[in-house]
């Protein structure tokens, strides 16, 4: 084989490697794919995985993303139906649905997530401006216990609400893919992340809260105040019973030992001569103990009982 012969071997080969290369290619999958001939479109989107097979330099590849996507939005200031200004954080879930519709209309990504941009920030303003802010921070009704005290104190914050905020998201779930449905694509999930007040608005706000909560202190305070009499009024009640029933029961142990003491007396005084004797002079020692101490100066006369004993002592 010449030299001329080996050269164009090896550029055929080349070509062919090249042109082969060229005509397959891969479906991940994860991945939906449109091929473009010259920039358009040809036939369906292809969405099972697999191995395929194109016109080698003249089409092109395509790939789209078949999971959920994510997408975030900015935080924007909006005000409520009750002329309340706020800063309202969103996010989504989307997915491509029709790949060739999508193409035609966004041709990737980056378009799609601007697209998604411009309608759900849209239907986010036209839903909190159509609700008040009580309907964008709560989702259902509260069910205070109406016999509790509290409940006189906190009914002025217990608004009732008619949509709430699920209901809300759902609504500009529903209104963002009614302008969606021509894109190719689905929103499939919206949800607030993140409500707060403008700094203006939020220290009224926290000023009403501290309120509030004062009246709600004052009444739990009023209340303890309350009870605390009552118990401390009854606790006297008590005591003043104890000591009045201790009393009688001294008063009736008194008078038994007494009575008994006085019929002790009358056994031992009415035993002998010598034992009334006895009691007498103990009796008459305890009188001079109990009358008289060490200063105590004493004038007797001679005749009296208490010399006479004083004389035999000596």
């Amino acid at each position: 084989m010449s030299n001329t012969a080996k050269i164009i071997l090896v550029v055929i080969t080349i070509i062919a490697l090249l042109v082969s290369g060229d005509a397959f290619y891969s479906v991940d999958e994860t991945e939906q794919v449109i091929i473009t001939q010259f920039g358009a479109p040809v036939g369906q989107a292809i969405t099972s995985p697999g191995l395929k097979m194109k016109v080698p330099f003249i089409q092109k590849v395509n790939r789209f993303d078949k999971r959920f996507l994510e997408w975030d939005g900015d935080q924007n200031q909006v005000p409520t139906k009750d002329k309340k200004f706020i800063f309202v954080d969103s996010y989504a879930r989307w997915q491509i649905t029709d790949p060739l519709q999508f193409f035609r209309r966004l041709r990737d990504e980056r378009g799609a997530q601007s697209r998604i941009d411009d309608i759900l920030d849209g239907e986010t303003r036209n839903a909190v401006a159509s609700h008040d802010l009580v309907e964008l921070v709560r989702t259902s009704n509260r069910e205070p216990d109406m016999e509790a005290d509290i409940y006189e104190v906190v009914e002025d914050s217990l608004e009732t609400i008619n949509v709430g905020r699920s209901a809300i998201q759902d609504i500009v779930l529903e209104e963002a893919n009614k302008r969606s449905e021509d894109l190719g694509i689905a929103i499939l999930d919206f949800r607030f992340k993140r409500i707060n007040y403008v700094e203006d608005v939020r220290k009224t706000v926290y000023d009403r809260m501290i309120s509030e909560r004062n009246k709600i202190a004052d009444l739990f305070r009023s209340e303890g105040q309350g009870e605390a009499s009552r118990i401390e009024g009854q606790k006297e009640r008590e005591l003043l019973e104890i000591q009045s029933e201790a009393f009688r029961e001294a008063r009736e142990i008194r008078g038994r030992a007494d009575a008994r003491a006085a019929s002790i007396f009358n056994e031992a005084y009415n035993a002998s001569s010598s034992t009334r004797d006895f009691y007498d002079f103990t009796k008459a020692m305890e009188v001079y103990q109990t009358s008289f101490d060490e200063e105590t100066a004493v004038f007797l006369s001679t005749d009296s009982d208490f010399f006479k004993f004083m004389k035999q002592i000596e």
